[in-house]
């Protein structure tokens, strides 16, 4: 099938179910942030005590205009923070965040996405259902779960004082159980599980976009016949 019609199917199935899609592609990055604030006081037992809003467009304009190198200034701005809440220790002189939840817009836009192929996935999941095999529905679907989970947890932006106070997505994983060293030495394969994660969610819209194979026919063993055409 040509891409063209893969294309067309999967529009068709987003058409199909335009309310389900928008409910999950405005949805998952609500659901997204608020699961790890949840994770966060569930772990910690303690509620956040402060919350800080950045201006994050007038750093973005000063990074711009201060940065020489033009192949830098979209590294730099992708770190910038727009809000962040969490809970500060304040036994220590002016205080220290134990642990935070900051919103990234770089960070954001990428879970957006990720919401937007989550969403296009179910919709073609549940427009594909009666067409493809149990096997290649089921493998299909859980590749696209797999990627998606990839994908979230790459992106998470958590900060933990154990691991050095730093927003990265391993700050779940040492959250979450991990050894502190192992999950800082993971951090390296960061952006390889991200695409990994991205490939794994395309592939499965592809697959499930395609033609159903055609049933296999019943092998029969010939018998053999006589000269007349009956059976010997």
């Amino acid at each position: 099938m040509t891409a063209a019609g893969r294309a067309r199917r999967i529009k068709g199935a987003v058409a199909a179910r335009p309310r389900l899609w928008l409910a999950v592609t405005m949805g998952f990055p609500i659901v997204y942030y608020l699961v790890m604030f949840i994770a966060l006081v569930a772990r910690f037992q303690a509620w956040p005590n402060y919350a800080v809003t950045y201006d994050w467009l007038g750093n973005v304009a000063e990074i711009i205009r201060a940065t020489p190198s033009l192949s830098d200034i979209g590294a730099i701005i992708a770190q910038e923070w727009l809000f962040e809440v969490g809970r500060m220790n304040y036994d220590f002189g002016n205080g220290i965040s134990e642990w935070s939840l900051n919103i990234n817009p770089a960070k954001v836009l990428v879970v957006c996405l990720l919401g937007g192929l989550v969403a296009t996935l179910i919709t073609l999941m549940a427009a594909r259902r009666a067409a493809c095999s149990t096997g290649r529905w089921t493998g299909a679907s859980a590749a696209g779960g797999l990627g998606a989970v990839l994908v979230a947890m790459t992106n998470v932006t958590l900060a933990w004082v154990v691991c050095c106070a730093t927003p990265s997505w391993v700050v779940g994983l040492a959250i979450l159980g991990l050894g502190v060293s192992s999950s800082l030495w993971l951090e390296q394969f960061g952006w390889w599980i991200e695409y990994a994660g991205f490939l794994l969610l395309l592939a499965s819209l592809y697959v499930l976009s395609g033609d159903a194979k055609a049933a296999a026919h019943t092998n029969e063993t010939p018998y053999p016949k006589s000269a007349m055409g009956a059976p010997q």
